[in-house]
């Protein structure tokens, strides 16, 4: 059902205030932004503090060539509603047609929704956003930026396609230099453009120079020829935005890198970006393994990207996500070892994507889009608990300038978007918020202890809650990444039996036999996945003790369990 709001004048003041005072609770990035190696940092404060990009798609490169939902939605009114799901940023996909044919850039939005017959977009458009609905599409597009600016959202302007539609297939003329509607100095051209016309918005950070680059003509050669050419062109007309580059192969591929750096007359701005979802793997998720898959492709998108982070650059993962709805098998298991990924890289992000519906897509008049953050009438989460979910990768782990606590690690449960806690002595470990989480050291003998104290980590029994001691010399207090996905904390109890860490119903940490480990497909190991990453970030919870102190709590920790 869709959800109808007032379009009054008040109603719209009052959100976009609301959505003003909330976000000014957080600290506002300092814009514009670089790079400092493999980090996004703010370059007003001179590259001193870590920026993670966690953005949201905006798909504006359909027919209509409209930002989607306007028909259901005052534009400051869903500009807030990013803010409020978490997002910093908005990757704001345009085809380049918009930008270098006039004759299109000049159609009005009511001219484009009537040419598709979209009757009830009008009527929704002209409640929702009238100010909007009479002017150009290129004007349109303008003032999506500026409502995304006002509201304090960061924006990267992503060329998807060239031409208007959906995206994408090998064949639809749109995939690689020298396809139809792909002619490299069009392109070079609309790039300045674009670059040009936002020189001086103040939330514009960075530019997409091609979305997933594909089909029969795709060529290394070719590949460095024009990127290097767009890069360039991009930054001499607005030297202040990131410049991000994609891959060949959908943006999966990005492995020519190794042998061959790309060549550009500016540093600091470069950044990459790749794709990955569920369906990136076929149904590999559903009928596979799901260690074993994990595993398997962790280490070839390493091979064909990670490798970069190495190399001193920021990796963005400009299109991820899953099916909201939490009925696709192949997309919850897919999840699970992209966010234990995403947290341990603590990578910059953008999820596909915002819209819950399109005006027109595929030819399919209000087609429901399932992959959206909001629901059919872009009125509310599609799925809070997907957001509670992601929420923990939201903000930064580590990073130049986030030092609140000295390094440590926290253990990441990636099922759950939590990590482990310890709220007193006196009751078991349990799972509650990454800001909120336990700070560890991970020793050479691989231990896992509580930093400034002599606790450790120290498995009990099957089904028992994990213990915290101080007598760290037994297998026991040995905690080892095990299974393809190297998800699983195993230690060995008394007698000999191996058990790995696993949340009860409870989020209670506690230890089981473990699960999943080899070929059986029908098995989900999610609850046992946990992830140990670095962090200079979160509440500092563990304080320094005497040893006696310690030792007396540890004892009265034993006693109570």
């Amino acid at each position: 059902m869709a959800c109808h709001f007032s379009s009054s004048n008040a109603l719209i003041t009052f959100l976009v205030l609301f959505a003003t005072i909330v976000h000014d609770q957080h600290t506002t990035e300092a814009l514009p932004l670089s790079t400092n190696s493999r980090w996004i940092v703010d370059d007003a404060k001179g590259g001193s503090e870590r920026v993670k990009l966690s953005c949201v798609n905006w798909v504006s490169h359909l027919e209509v060539v409209v930002a989607e939902g306007l028909h259901k939605q005052p534009l400051d009114v869903i500009s807030t509603k990013i803010l409020e799901m978490g997002f910093n940023c908005v990757r704001l996909t345009y085809p380049l047609f918009l930008f270098t044919n006039s004759s299109l850039g000049s159609v009005t939005v009511r001219q484009s929704l009537k040419k598709l017959g979209l009757v009830e977009s009008i009527a929704g458009f002209q409640a929702n956003n009238p100010s909007i609905i009479d002017l150009p599409l290129l004007k349109a597009f303008q003032e999506v930026v500026a409502s995304l600016e006002r509201n304090n959202v960061m924006v990267i302007l992503d060329n998807q396609i060239s031409k208007p539609g959906w995206c994408c297939s090998d064949f639809d003329g749109n995939g690689f230099f020298g396809d139809q509607y792909f002619d490299p100095n069009v392109w070079l051209q609309g790039l300045t453009k674009v670059a040009t016309m936002f020189n001086n918005s103040t939330h514009v950070v960075g530019m997409s120079l091609r979305n997933e680059l594909r089909g029969p003509r795709q060529n290394v050669s070719v590949w460095y020829r024009y990127m290097q050419m767009g890069a360039e062109a991009i930054h001499a007309a607005n030297p202040n935005v990131l410049v991000i580059l994609s891959g060949l192969s959908y943006d999966k591929d990005l492995s020519f890198l190794q042998t061959r750096p790309i060549s550009l007359s500016f540093c600091n701005k470069l950044v990459f970006e790749i794709h990955w979802y569920g369906f990136s793997d076929g149904e590999d998720w559903k009928t596979g393994n799901p260690n074993q898959v994990c595993g398997r492709v962790v280490d070839t998108i390493t091979k064909r990207s990670g490798f970069l982070l190495d190399k001193g650059y920021p990796l963005f993962i400009s299109e991820w996500g899953v099916d909201q709805r939490g009925t696709n098998e192949n997309d919850n298991r897919y999840l699970n070892c992209f966010l234990a990924w995403a947290a341990n890289y603590d990578l910059d992000w953008a999820l596909w994507t915002l819209g819950g519906s399109y005006y027109f897509r595929e030819g399919v008049i209000g087609m429901e889009e399932f992959y959206g953050a909001l629901n059919w009438g872009w009125c509310e989460p599609r799925n809070s608990s997907l957001l509670d979910k992601i929420s923990a990768i939201q903000s930064p782990f580590q990073g130049p300038g986030l030092s609140k606590t000295r390094p440590h690690k926290i253990i990441f449960h990636p099922a759950t978007g939590l990590c482990v806690q310890r709220l007193s002595l006196f009751k078991p470990l349990t799972l509650g918020p990454c800001s909120e989480a336990e700070s560890w050291d991970y020793t050479p003998k691989k231990t896992l202890t509580i930093k400034g104290t002599y606790y450790c980590l120290q498995a009990d029994k099957v089904g028992k809650p994990a213990k915290l001691n101080i007598i760290c010399t037994d297998n026991s207090s040995i905690w080892e990444p095990i299974s393809a996905s190297k998800l699983h904390l195993s230690s060995k109890i008394n007698n000999g039996t191996v058990v790995c860490l696993d949340i009860d119903s409870q989020n209670t940490i506690v230890t089981n036999t473990c699960k999943c480990l080899a070929s059986d497909n029908m098995c989900d190991p999610a609850s046992q996945w946990f992830i140990v990453i670095n962090s200079t970030t979160g509440s500092g919870a563990a304080q320094p003790y005497s040893r006696i102190g310690s030792i007396f709590q540890a004892i009265e920790g034993n006693l109570l369990g």
